[in-house]
């Protein structure tokens, strides 16, 4: 339960900050657990993750929240593209082994950094090379995945190397269903409560 409140309350402050959509804004978003790893693991650990892209500016907005991890993570990226959508495997297409500054060594955390595209630091280098051997030939080919269902986050640990909880990006269009809503802010009024009966004792002046 604890798990579920912490990935709510993030997840809401997630969908509230970011871009508001325009022409060149598009975003996804994936509910990431074992069950929908292939093969799926019964890892109790859950995520959400939101992914900005700007096709003009050419920057990825990545916004990741996660807890209930068995292992500590090892790595984490976006692989692409698969054969089918929302199903089968693919090869690492972004940072190897995982995104700059994303928490190692750890069960839980949060994860908010923009990549720009255009740099080949922002890929796999064999990513790059099987795409024409250019960053924005890499950048098209996996923005066209995204917009497919062909891609999805991972988070690897050392429990389940191959990773222990993921998710398919898929568009997100509109504004959330209201169950998703109210869950979403049930989770933030949970963690207010967790974090102010865990406050420190102050004693009263005299």
């Amino acid at each position: 339960m604890k798990n579920s409140l912490f990935v709510f309350a993030m997840a809401i402050s997630i969908l509230f900050t970011a871009p508001l959509s325009h022409a060149t804004i598009i975003q996804y978003t994936a509910n990431l657990g074992g069950p929908n790893e292939d093969p799926p693991n019964a890892s109790p650990g859950i995520g959400v993750a939101m992914i900005t892209v700007d096709d003009v500016a050419n920057t990825m907005h990545i916004q990741v929240t996660f807890s209930g991890l068995l292992g500590n993570t090892t790595a984490a990226h976006i692989h692409c593209c698969t054969a089918n959508p929302l199903t089968g495997t693919a090869g690492v297409a972004t940072t190897t082994p995982n995104f700059a500054g994303f928490s190692l060594g750890v069960t839980l955390g949060i994860y908010d950094n923009i990549l720009d595209m255009t740099l080949s630091s922002s890929y796999n280098p064999s990513f790059v090379t099987a795409h024409g051997g250019t960053t924005a030939g890499a950048e098209a080919f996996l923005f066209n995945g995204m917009s497919l269902n062909q891609s999805y986050f991972n988070i690897h640990t050392t429990v389940v190397g191959s990773g222990e909880i993921r998710g398919f990006l898929t568009q997100v269009s509109g504004v959330p269903e209201p169950t998703t809503l109210a869950l979403l802010t049930f989770g933030l009024m949970g963690l207010g409560w967790s974090r102010l009966k865990k406050a420190p004792t102050r004693p009263i002046p005299r």
